[in-house]
């Protein structure tokens, strides 16, 4: 990944969903490396990190942000769309704009961020990696707004990778279930047990560094990261 950052500076990469869970642990991942994080989330990161606070269920709104986060801080080298939402039920159950607003903020939200980032990281000749699930390939009961968006994140992002060769790398990422936040608001059904093989959010970030790092010419097209039993893998 090449640097618009200024000289002495690492890249400069932007996080949705940067204050929390995965987002957080990305952002601290890319400070780790050297690189500049940017953050698009509705709280306030930690550390100072440059934010702009943003509900990505306002599709321009995420565009507009986007674009004033890169425009301020010289550019884009890479975006990384962790922002994410569930809630869990039965179609019957789950309100219509609950439903909506899922899909909207997990597939349409990431949309628009890449849509507007794209002039940037193609002057950078940058990267691109999206955060699907592994119930973006595995459909399960009560879960038909997350699996619908997630399932077109991973459509969206191999027709993006297929668009985009040559020019942006992508990356495709289906994490499996991690010890984030995610869950905490959730009916007690629907909340991992106390034994739930989880990942950490960091080793899953490690991932996410490890295709941003490929050389020129290299991309990692897809990555399925998920602790070893992991029950929604395969």
């Amino acid at each position: 990944m090449t640097s618009s950052a200024a000289p002495g500076a690492g890249p400069t990469v932007l996080v949705t969903g940067g204050s929390s869970g995965l987002g957080a642990a990305v952002v601290a991942a890319v400070a780790r490396a050297g690189g500049r994080p940017l953050v698009l989330d509705r709280h306030r990161p930690g550390d100072g990190v440059p934010w702009v606070e943003c509900d990505l269920a306002d599709t321009r709104a995420a565009e507009e942000a986007t674009r004033d986060l890169a425009e301020r801080h010289g550019g884009l080298d890479a975006v990384v769309t962790a922002a994410g939402m569930d809630v869990p039920g039965r179609l019957a159950d789950v309100p219509r704009d609950t439903w909506e607003r899922i899909v909207t903020v997990d597939l349409l939200g990431t949309v628009a961020v890449v849509r507007a980032a794209l002039p940037f990281l193609e002057a950078a000749h940058g990267n691109v990696v999206t955060v699907a699930s592994t119930l973006g390939i595995r459909a399960v009961s009560d879960a038909t707004a997350y699996c619908a968006a997630k399932f077109g994140v991973v459509g969206f992002t191999r027709a993006l990778a297929a668009e985009l060769a040559g020019r942006v790398g992508v990356t495709l990422l289906i994490p499996g279930g991690m010890r984030t936040a995610f869950f905490d608001d959730r009916d007690e059904q629907y909340k991992p047990g106390p034994d739930a093989n989880l990942n950490a959010p960091a080793d899953t970030a490690a991932a996410v560094m490890f295709a941003l790092s490929q050389p020129p010419g290299c991309a990692v097209r897809e990555l399925v990261v998920c602790a070893e039993r992991e029950t929604s893998w395969p």
